[in-house]
């Protein structure tokens, strides 16, 4: 029953915090924010889980064995789009062709958000690998215990 209120109190603030990293993901367009910021406040949600409820109990929550294909979809979106671009026949990340003919430059609205999407799944995979692997690891050996 140790840290019952820091638990309720995390339990309490995961979807929230979880929810504003989808407004500053999906708002980012819009104004300042975006996929870099979201991936990062997505993964706060889950360190401050392990803080809370420790690593293992995490780790059952979000295996780290998916971190990495979750890494390479964000990067696949990320890159995806910009080939998609080059394959219609214009550079590299020219979102207008994207959805042709709009006179309301939806495409550029498509690609932002495609984009942007990429790199916070990319970002939030990232950091929540780096913190497994620095929580995870072996505590060193003490001098005295040679």
């Amino acid at each position: 029953m140790g840290h019952l209120i820091l638990r309720v109190t995390i339990k309490l603030l995961f979807a929230p915090i979880i929810l504003f990293a989808l407004y500053v993901q999906f708002h980012g367009d819009y104004g300042p924010g975006g996929g870099f910021q979201a991936g990062v406040i997505f993964a706060v949600a889950f360190i401050l889980h392990a803080l809370g409820f420790g690593i293992d109990q995490t780790k059952k929550a979000l295996p780290p064995e998916i971190l990495p294909w979750i890494m390479v979809v964000g990067l696949m979106l990320y890159v995806g789009t910009g080939w998609f671009t080059m394959m219609m026949g214009e550079n590299f990340l020219s979102y207008d062709v994207i959805v042709p003919g709009s006179h309301h430059q939806a495409g550029q609205h498509v690609g932002i958000i495609l984009v942007e999407l990429g790199v916070g799944v990319a970002v939030a995979s990232s950091m929540l690998m780096i913190f497994f692997h620095f929580a995870s690891r072996e505590p060193e050996v003490a001098d005295s215990d040679w």
